[in-house]
């Protein structure tokens, strides 16, 4: 039943980047001019490479604990309150469905030079700012990344949470555990395979914010703001493609070390506990 799933994903997907691995050795595709490692070695003396890599980095490492955390604070507030579990999931889902032409519009208006935030600035006594041509443009799109898919990740939360059993946490609470106890001795236990679930989904849509920076920012967004996505659709359109496939092998070798890492780390702990 999967052959169909695996012969597809190996003619479209793996085959060509098994293949493309040619255009890493060479100089470019016209010439083709063998160079080794050299664009590997130019990639890492790239400023713009360099400059996106940082600050994919810094949004990865700011984005996804922050999304974690805030979901399953949210997923512990309303695991046992089903009246509003069943109004306030689906406001928190909401964003998932609005397109991201639509997202990237309503918060380019919101925080505008002229838009409602510094409107509300002035009136204060504040100084505006032009949010998306300074260093806070990648706070902006920490909270638009935030606001999309921290309701997501509540719901997979809220499912782990409901699989827990409730006789361990009575149980508990007889030997007299409270409440850091139950949540160290049981919860995050048993939550392990759901955390494993939403870091990877959180890592794999933390790239996804490129959508939103390029609908508000274009080609030539502010230095903050320019992540890997920008130097690998650079490369593309300048049909640079020797750079982009160095660029590319890159991020997937560090995207799948990082989820191997993972996958070791939590199979590890489980064999402890």
């Amino acid at each position: 039943m999967l052959a169909a799933s695996v012969i597809g994903f190996g003619i479209f997907y793996l085959l060509p980047f098994l293949l493309s691995f040619a255009y890493v050795l060479i100089d470019n595709p016209i010439h083709a001019r063998f160079v080794g490692w050299g664009n590997f070695k130019e990639l890492f003396h790239n400023k713009y490479f360099l400059l996106g890599l940082k600050n994919t980095l810094w949004f990865m490492l700011l984005s996804i604990p922050l999304n974690m955390l805030l979901s399953l604070l949210l997923a512990l507030a309303l695991h046992r309150d089903t009246v509003r579990q069943k109004y306030l999931v689906p406001v928190f889902l909401i964003p998932l469905v609005i397109p991201s032409a639509t997202t990237a519009f309503f918060w380019e208006k919101l925080f505008h030079e002229y838009g409602p935030v510094n409107q509300l600035l002035h009136k204060l006594q504040m100084p505006g700012v032009d949010w998306f041509q300074s260093p806070y443009g990648m706070v902006i799109m920490l909270v638009i990344f935030l606001w999309k898919n921290i309701g997501y990740n509540m719901v997979l939360f809220l499912s782990g949470l409901s699989s827990i059993p409730q006789e361990y946490y009575e149980y508990a609470i007889l030997e007299g555990a409270g409440r850091w106890q139950r949540f160290r001795q049981i919860t995050q236990i048993y939550l392990r395979p759901t955390m494993l679930l939403v870091f990877i989904m959180t890592f794999v849509n933390s790239f996804k914010v490129f959508k939103e920076i390029y609908i508000i920012t274009g080609e030539t967004p502010h230095e903050s703001l320019y992540i890997l996505q920008h130097y690998m659709n650079n490369m593309f359109l300048g049909l640079n493609y020797s750079k982009l496939t160095a660029a590319s092998y890159v991020v997937t070798i560090a995207v799948v070390g990082i989820v191997t890492v993972v996958f070791y780390l939590e199979r590890r702990l489980s064999r402890e506990f």
